[in-house]
């Protein structure tokens, strides 16, 4: 499948130098000669008409206007790309956009770059004209550099804070409702078996923290970060828990109280939308937070696990689900891409910093355990709906911001395939005096 056979509002560029045009100074291929080494696993075309890289090669990249080149040269490596590739000033054939996973490894294992000689550079600047090296305006889809978003309040505060979940979240409902399926699950499923559908994948993953969580009938629960409230109708539909989600995306919690009404859950269910640090201080029986800790900041996790403790009563537990990196070395902030384009101002940090930080807030660690490769799995089936739904996708929410969705969610499944990064649930307990935690001396929930 062609990128460029479905693209909406890319730019349009002959394929080809004009009638009787000549070319003066470096093409395209030039270019990519001169950062290359080695045979290249793809063809790579112009806009010039030039082209480099084997003819049958099943995957091609197709530089489509001088503006793509720009955004090439302007920002080497991965936002470069995005922007030219999300604006349709690069193309990729061979490969769906709602999954281009096949080009992203192969680029990724097979490509090899090289620093061009400071000759090489100069030479090829002077032939291009000076001008292809000021940046273009970036794609309508890009967040504002970390340093101008310091308009909207430090990084992490309640406003910033409102402001990148909103760039992510308010996208488009229906949009969610065909990438995510029927479950309005946006967090990692958990697979019994690669054949489980993903329906079948996130019923599971909710059974699993409500057993961690021990959760029973009359209970009382707080999820936070709730999403379109998938754990808060669990809970209550399926264990009679009374479960109040809260959440920063106003769209999410309208979709989710809708829900709760659809399915008769008034009363048991609830999703506010609200910040996590205003929910209720009552003593809840369990916390889940499902995909929230990456948006908070490392520097906040203290503030978070506390404001989470004072929330949970003696003997509840808390059952804390995220995205981290492989390890502690690893630093904290995402690249260029994930930044301006899917999670501004997101964070990562090691397992190790996680479990401590956890400790540190006054809880105490029972279980972790690390679903990396669930993950992969659920990033699969999600681009395989992109695909299945792909011109309804477009029509919602545009091509731009449809590639964006295809190339973030296949690139992330590689991450978690080859252990860039790795999703942990750690279970602990708020103990009451002299240490009683009411955990059993082996666990009373199923693996």
């Amino acid at each position: 499948m062609s990128l460029t056979d479905r693209d909406q509002g890319a730019a349009s560029v002959p394929a080809t130098p004009p009638a009787g045009g000549r070319h003066t100074g470096p093409t395209v291929a030039d270019v990519v000669r001169a950062v290359t080494t080695g045979p290249l696993p793809v063809r790579i075309t112009g806009y010039d008409g030039s082209a480099v890289g084997p003819s049958d090669a099943g995957i091609t990249l197709a530089i489509r206007s001088e503006r793509g080149l720009s955004y090439l040269l302007t920002a080497p490596g991965d936002l470069g790309m995005a922007r030219a590739y999300v604006s349709g000033d690069l193309a990729l054939q061979g490969v769906h956009p709602g999954d281009p996973y096949e080009a992203l490894r192969v680029l990724k294992e097979e490509l090899r770059l090289r620093p061009p000689s400071l000759a090489e550079g100069l030479a090829l600047v002077r032939g291009l004209g000076w001008e292809r090296l000021m940046p273009p305006p970036a794609p309508p889809q890009e967040a504002q550099p970390r340093w101008k978003r310091v308009m909207n309040g430090l990084r992490h505060s309640r406003v910033r804070d409102s402001t990148a979940i909103s760039h992510h979240y308010d996208v488009s409902n229906a949009f969610y409702e065909k990438v995510l399926g029927p479950s309005m699950t946006y967090t990692c499923a958990v697979f019994r078996s690669p054949d489980d559908t993903l329906e079948q994948a996130q019923a599971a993953k909710y059974d699993l923290v409500a057993g961690k969580l021990a959760l029973k009938k009359g209970m009382r629960l707080l999820d936070v970060g709730c999403g379109w409230g998938g754990m808060v109708r669990h809970a209550a539909r399926e264990y009679g828990v009374k479960a109040l989600g809260v959440t920063l995306s106003k769209a999410q919690a309208e979709w989710a109280q809708a829900a709760i009404e659809r399915e008769g859950l008034t009363g048991l269910a609830e999703v506010r939308h609200m910040d996590y640090r205003d929910a209720p201080v009552e003593q809840f029986d369990a916390i889940s937070s499902i995909g929230l800790t990456e948006h908070i900041g490392v520097r906040n996790y203290p503030t978070y696990f506390g404001a989470l403790r004072h929330r949970l009563r003696a003997g509840g537990r808390l059952l804390n689900h995220c995205i981290t990196r492989a390890d502690n070395r690893a630093p904290h902030r995402s690249g260029a891409f994930i930044d301006r384009y899917v999670f501004p101002d997101g964070e990562l940090a090691g397992p190790g910093r996680l479990i401590s930080e956890i400790h540190d807030a006054g809880l105490e660690v029972h279980h972790e355990e690390n679903l990396r490769q669930h993950y992969a799995l659920t990033l699969a089936a999600w681009c395989r709906n992109l695909v299945e739904h792909w011109d309804y996708c477009v029509s919602e929410v545009g091509a731009g911001t449809a590639r964006v969705w295809g190339l973030y969610m296949a690139g992330s499944r590689m991450a978690f395939e080859r252990n860039g990064i790795q999703l942990h649930q750690v279970l602990a307990t708020h103990n009451g005096p002299d240490g009683v935690s009411g955990y059993p001396l082996r666990p009373d929930w199923l693996p």
